[in-house]
């Protein structure tokens, strides 16, 4: 009897060192979108839009599905049945109680769900654009934005209650988690970060609106003091993968115009050299631990977009030559509604910026990387607080 008992009070304390269930389920559905938003993107530049019912439409809309059933289940269960736990760490909202993340994310499923029908119903009203931003879109894109931060939440608050045991595992899924954010917030900047756009101060200043924060944010409410180095490495590791994976598979282009011969999914562009910034912010926040808030954030600013140009430019000049044309830097695979004019199928940059223009609008990035890393180090220090 007594080590039935003693086992049962062993198998108790197992538990509560590992990671809850709807945490993974979060995780995973972060996960899921981030895979689909890329996947889709890929099929538009390699078949074009032929259905809605797409594995890549699907693999996006899953995270809705799945945000809300594990934020679902958490929230009636913390009101229904109220579990000592569970409504410790709770917030109540029109008569229902549970974590805010939950709440957060369960919204979020809840507008992308809804805007699918209105995506297909935009399509077919308006043509088959490949614009990332449109009405249906933009609900999307705010519904996905809910649920990482509700999954942020609910796992920086699960940290921060957490013992010794769970730290270190919680800590690693946060950091997942802010890599898998970094992708998708460098997936909705697309547009402007093309690497022919890479010799423009413009595309500086939209990696500028952000970035650091994502940075800042995770060195703050992680303790890790690499946060946004490894943060940056998931964010090449997952779109290196997808450039080595992606053309594996067979696609062929079922819309008009067809301009270049394809005959595999297109990869998504080889990804920007965050990691050099990154690495020297994470430094800049190591030896800076007593200055002042604004000190720090302007020098860690300055340090950001130095950092990045001193590397990205050269790195920008490369993709346009022979060298890159390969399986791994991906230069040579380009849509097939590119036409042959086009920079990007003559591999040449758009409208080079030089001279006074140049610096301004780098000067320009400078200011607002480091009102972004002021923001960042400021949620990251409320985040560290968060218990519900």
């Amino acid at each position: 009897m007594a080590t039935t008992y003693v086992s049962s009070l062993s198998s108790r304390a197992a538990r509560g060192q590992g990671i809850p269930w709807y945490l993974w389920g979060v995780a995973l559905a972060v996960t899921s979108n981030t895979i689909g938003a890329h996947w889709d993107v890929s099929w538009h530049r390699s078949i074009g839009r032929d259905t809605f019912w797409t594995p890549a439409h699907m693999a996006i809309y899953l995270c809705g599905v799945l945000a809300g059933i594990c934020c679902g289940y958490l929230i009636l269960n913390t009101t229904f049945r109220r579990p000592p736990e569970l409504v410790a760490s709770s917030v109540g909202v029109f008569g229902f109680r549970g974590p805010l993340g939950a709440f957060l994310a369960a919204w979020g499923g809840i507008a992308m769900l809804t805007s699918a029908p209105f995506d297909n119903w935009w399509h077919n009203a308006y043509g088959l654009d490949v614009k990332i931003i449109s009405p249906p879109h933009t609900l999307l894109i705010l519904g996905v934005f809910a649920i990482e931060v509700g999954a942020f939440f609910l796992i920086a608050a699960a940290m921060n209650r957490a013992d010794d045991a769970r730290f270190g595992k919680l800590q690693w899924m946060l950091l997942y988690l802010g890599g898998l954010m970094l992708v998708l917030g460098m997936f909705f900047r697309m547009e402007y970060t093309w690497d022919i756009q890479l010799h423009r101060s413009a595309a500086y200043i939209s990696i500028a609106l952000g970035v650091p924060t994502y940075f800042a944010m995770f060195w703050e409410s992680s303790r890790n003091r690499w946060a946004g180095t490894w943060t940056a490495a998931i964010y090449m590791l997952f779109l290196i993968g997808l450039i080595l994976i992606l053309p594996l598979f067979p696609a062929e282009p079922k819309l008009g115009p067809v301009y270049q011969p394809v005959r595999q999914f297109i990869p998504p562009k080889f990804p920007l050299l965050l990691i050099v910034p990154a690495f020297a912010m994470d430094l800049l926040f190591q030896k800076t631990q007593t200055w002042k808030l604004w000190l720090k954030s302007l020098v860690a600013g300055l340090l950001f977009i130095a950092s990045l140009v001193a590397v990205q430019w050269p790195f920008a000049t490369f993709l346009m030559t022979n060298a890159a044309r390969n399986s791994f830097f991906g230069a040579a695979y380009v849509d097939f509604s590119t036409s042959p004019q086009s920079h990007d199928a003559m591999r040449e940059f758009f409208r080079p910026e030089h001279g006074l223009v140049l610096w301004r609008g780098l000067a320009m990035a400078m200011l607002f990387a480091a009102l972004s890393t002021w923001i960042g180090l400021a949620l990251g220090r409320w985040m560290r607080k968060i218990q519900r």
